[in-house]
């Protein structure tokens, strides 16, 4: 077979035909009286298994190697293709997403484009002054795509930089609520606490939702922000977790604050009083928890919260009962 026929039948080009010849991956068995070279079948064949290793991502002296050599092991350069096409993948995602968040912030001007790309690298630095000021800068300047910021938050371990994510994306509003209510089910425990973080930091309707939703979240931590940022809320919803959070010793003090803050409204004061009534009763809870339930219930108002005191003030334990009668001599001072 001819040249211009091999090439109509494989899809080859005569041209790529002449290059392989060149390498000594293809031999045409000889030429004609004319001077054309001649292929034969295993010819053909061959030049098919060329074009299937190359579809692999497999360069030409690779193929060689592979075709001529009787020894050589395909899985060691397999898994370097693998590992080479990750990379690209990955690399190729990461400018799609890039471009993405770029047409997403619908820059009016190749300015604007250019400060885009300039924030979204300064968030991606190493520096940790870097990322503050692109945190800071996403709300003054050209805004930031919602999805960089989140995505900056989630994986941010420096406190102060965190912060200042946080706070830009509360700037936001509810645009970046969505992606935030999935850092809570990431199977990553930072990555849980980091959202509820920054979702306790919107105020709005959609925020406080989540934040209830995140009361029954598996992660104890989790349950915990999310009970303390509705407690400064006003939701009554979160009075059963605080109570937890004080007979664990688990930020505590932080958790007798909001509820006594909750305790502020008159109509939540005398079911917070109940509940922690309720947790001293219980046979199960520890010396040191019942004193720590009887410090928040001192700081309730409320007359059910007076008569639990009274009852608390003759107490086997002394410094349940101290506490409690202070407490009590505290409200008749006022």
């Amino acid at each position: 077979m001819l040249i211009g026929d091999v090439a109509r039948r494989s899809g080859v080009s005569a041209r790529m035909l002449r290059h392989y010849e060149s390498l000594g991956l293809v031999r045409p068995t000889g030429r004609t009286d004319s001077g054309y070279r001649e292929y034969s079948s295993e010819n053909i064949r061959r030049i098919f298994y060329i074009e299937s290793l190359r579809s692999l991502g497999l360069s030409l002296r690779d193929i060689g190697r592979a075709l001529d050599d009787p020894d050589f092991a395909p899985a060691e350069l397999v898994d370097d293709l693998i590992r080479q096409t990750r990379d690209r993948i990955a690399a190729e995602t990461e400018l799609l997403t890039r471009l993405l968040r770029i047409d997403a912030a619908k820059p009016a001007a190749w300015e604007d484009v250019l400060q885009i790309v300039a924030l979204l690298q300064a968030l991606g630095s190493m520096s940790a002054g870097a990322r503050q000021r692109a945190a800071l800068s996403a709300v003054a300047e050209v805004p930031v795509p919602v999805e960089a910021l989140v995505e900056a938050v989630l994986s941010e371990s420096e406190p102060n930089v965190a912060g200042a994510l946080r706070w830009a994306l509360a700037q936001s509003g509810q645009e970046g609520l969505a992606l935030l209510a999935e850092g809570l089910g990431s199977p990553t425990a930072e990555v849980r606490i980091r959202a509820v973080r920054s979702i306790a930091e919107i105020p709005d309707g959609e925020a406080t939702a989540l934040l209830q939703d995140a009361l029954t979240n598996p992660d104890i931590v989790v349950r915990g922000y999310a009970a303390l940022a509705l407690g400064a809320r006003g939701t009554a919803d979160a009075v059963p977790t605080l109570i937890d959070m004080i007979v664990e010793e688990r930020n505590d003090a932080d958790a007798a604050d909001a509820l006594s803050t909750l305790a502020s409204d008159p109509a939540l004061a005398d079911h917070i009083a109940t509940g922690l009534a309720d947790r001293l009763a219980h046979d199960a809870v520890g010396p040191p928890a019942r004193r720590r339930l009887t410090q928040a219930l001192a700081d309730i108002p409320g007359t059910l919260a007076s008569r639990a005191l009274a009852d608390l003030a003759h107490d086997e334990d002394r410094v349940v009962a101290l506490t409690a009668t202070y407490a009590l001599q505290l409200r008749d001072a006022h």
